[in-house]
């Protein structure tokens, strides 16, 4: 299950983009895409790690201005930068592999 996180939760911008790319990638039918919309990024990450989310996207206010997300990998820890029409490939290709 992964989750998309914008990166200020009181912002309609960054939360609208949030529940747009939740929406195209449940729209995969991949399995369970949710929002995460409390607490700071940091303890949401954490909190993600303990639970077993494989992937966090984080929709910034780069997103906003360049269309780029950032991507975390919960096994290796990598941080990703990828366009936002890039992500359903990424999507598709993390959890077919």
């Amino acid at each position: 299950m992964p989750v998309v996180i914008p990166l200020k939760k009181n912002n309609s911008e960054l939360v609208d983009a949030a529940f747009k790319l939740k929406n195209t990638l449940q729209a995969l039918r991949l399995g369970r895409v949710v929002v995460e919309n409390t607490g700071n990024i940091g303890k949401n990450y954490r909190k993600h790690d303990e639970i077993g989310t494989p992937l966090c996207i984080t929709i910034d206010f780069n997103t906003l201005e360049t269309g780029v997300v950032t991507i975390r990998n919960r096994d290796t820890m990598l941080q990703e930068k990828i366009p936002l029409e890039g992500v359903s490939n990424y999507f598709k290709d993390f959890f077919l592999k």
